[in-house]
């Protein structure tokens, strides 16, 4: 056999069973060959997107693979990776690499050591017979500690190598997860439990450790409110009593309300990086992390209480040291509840108007509303895009269940939804996966929508329609006035139509949840992939920007 046979072998031996690519690579027909499925997408960007969205899904238990050629397919998969590695997603690269006689030669592209500052780890087969070894680190690599995206380079020349199977003897890699030191936990039971107003800060960390029931049951038993990250979001289920929703740019009134009041925050399963995306955390607070990469802690805040521990292993212990202090009782009767009941009415009340317009062109707070109330949120994984979609959406939409939604921020690659979307359908075929993206994102990867059409990948592709851009910002109002610079252009259900799929313009309030509930029946009884085009005002009013 090849190299790319042995790796294609391996691949399948790990559980692989979609590669998201763009020819040309050897790669692709050796995967075919050994039951893994291509999914050639339009462009290097959304099949790394594809890929990713599938890892999120699996929780990395079966992770996301793109294989592109050298050069220019390295070149251009660059952007994908990028958003990745700022969300810890756990995916392989496989990008074939320039033959031994041109490497090191300018102005050939060298992958590895462009790659080097996005990904978890960076190698390359340079030799047949190592093969096994190098990819069997790449495995234990994506699986252990922090999660992240890893890259093998395989040589033009190495990758059609004959490599003899008695070197083959690659066996799928164990992982190791570490509890907390005892001590550690607690310190943080006895802060937790003497706090008057503690919340929990919960990140993807908790949905990568599976430990999402521990952190339900751990939030009843001291009655604490549950705010996540923006990748976090449905690692608490947001209908849940105590549920706060998720921080970034934007949030609940419930969430401002009770982090800025929060006498203690419990970070676990997050970094506590602080960027453009997140909700940042008010000084004065007493500060507790836990998690699995200890380079995170002291990173952007004083951290006072620092543990170091697999999410869910964490949990578990400080469950049981709470309920030690507590005699096994629970505590009850705190009214916390029902303070975040009060607190999000009084806010939705406020947020009514545009949540319910019956305006022309619609609002995108009605769009989302309704979506809202005719899916539910638990039969479904949504995700989003860059700015406009992002912030209306984040603070209004209530995730259900682990992995029903895709948040992401860090990398603000515009376009990014769309090959997420397709990944989490694959990974998740029983679900109603969407992506709410607006019309300048379209533009960026909205070609890739015929990448579903053809492969018969049922997404549902929402594009909110403003015919401008950047509304959240006013830094091109002037030259806009002068040159038109931020008009947009385009049919795009007729543009959805013509790749294959069934697209509808909407342009009446009132069939909103209608076209949700098409959408549905089309990608469940008939396969198809849907475009939605809801025509809608430029809507630049946010949740609470910037509040804290």
């Amino acid at each position: 056999m090849r190299t790319v046979d042995a790796v294609a072998e391996i691949l399948k031996r790990e559980g692989v069973e979609y590669l998201p690519c763009f020819p040309t690579t050897p790669v692709i027909e050796a995967c075919a060959a050994a039951g893994i499925r291509p999914i050639v997408c339009r462009q290097e960007r959304v099949g790394v997107g594809i890929a990713d969205g599938y890892s999120r899904i699996t929780n990395g238990k079966k992770p996301g693979v793109f294989a592109c050629q050298y050069g220019p397919g390295a070149e251009n998969a660059y952007s994908g990776v990028a958003t990745a590695f700022s969300d810890s997603v756990p995916m392989l690269l496989l990008p074939m690499g320039n033959a031994h006689s041109l490497a090191g030669v300018e102005p050939h592209y060298n992958s590895r050591d462009s790659y080097s500052t996005v990904t978890k780890r960076v190698e390359e087969v340079n030799s047949p017979d190592r093969v096994s070894e190098v990819m069997r680190r790449a495995f234990s690599s994506l699986r252990m500690g922090r999660p992240g995206p890893v890259m093998v380079e395989i040589p033009a020349d190495i990758g059609l190598d004959e490599v003899d199977e008695s070197a083959l003897g690659y066996r799928p890699v164990n992982t190791a997860k570490s509890a907390a030191d005892s001590r550690d936990i607690d310190q943080v039971a006895r802060v937790l439990l003497d706090a008057s107003a503690p919340i929990v800060h919960a990140g993807q960390g908790v949905m990568y450790a599976e430990a999402c029931e521990e952190l339900i049951e751990l939030a009843e038993l001291l009655q604490i409110p549950v705010m996540t990250t923006l990748a976090g979001k449905s690692a608490f289920p947001e209908r849940h009593p105590l549920a706060l929703g998720a921080g970034s740019g934007v949030m609940s009134g419930q969430l401002y309300h009770f982090l800025r009041n929060a006498d203690v925050v419990f970070g676990i399963g997050t970094s506590f990086t602080k960027h453009g995306m997140c909700t940042n955390i008010p000084a004065g607070k007493v500060m507790i992390q836990a998690t699995s990469d200890e380079t995170d802690i002291n990173k952007s805040y004083d951290i006072d209480y620092p543990v170091v521990g697999d999410a869910k292993l964490v949990l578990r212990q400080l469950i049981d040291a709470v309920r030690d202090r507590l005699n096994g009782q629970s505590r009850t009767g705190n009214g916390v509840a029902d303070e975040v009941a009060r607190v999000k009415q009084e806010w939705l009340a406020e947020w009514m108007p545009k949540l319910t317009s019956n305006d022309t062109p619609i609002n995108p707070y009605r769009v989302l509303w309704e979506f809202m109330h005719t899916i539910d949120p638990n039969e479904a994984i949504v995700t989003h895009d860059s700015g406009g979609p992002r912030n209306q959406i984040v603070p209004f939409y209530e995730a259900g269940g682990p992995r029903t939604y895709i948040g992401w921020g860090k990398s603000h690659g515009l376009g990014t939804g769309l090959g997420l979307n397709i990944g989490a359908k694959l990974a998740a075929p029983e679900k109603m996966c969407v992506n709410f993206m607006g019309d300048a994102a379209f533009g960026m990867t909205g070609l890739d929508f015929e990448t579903a059409v053809r492969c018969r990948i049922p997404i549902v592709c929402v594009v909110l329609n403003n015919s401008t851009m950047a509304v959240e910002t006013g830094a091109m109002r002037t030259s806009h006035e002068l040159y038109n610079t931020r008009d947009l252009g385009g049919d795009y259900a007729e543009l959805g139509r013509a790749m294959g799929g069934y697209a509808e313009r909407i342009t009446d309030p009132a069939e909103i949840a209608p076209a949700f509930q098409r959408a549905r029946r089309v990608t469940e009884q008939e396969g198809q992939a849907v475009l939605l085009e809801f025509i809608t005002t430029d809507e630049h009013t946010y949740s609470l920007s910037r509040a804290l």
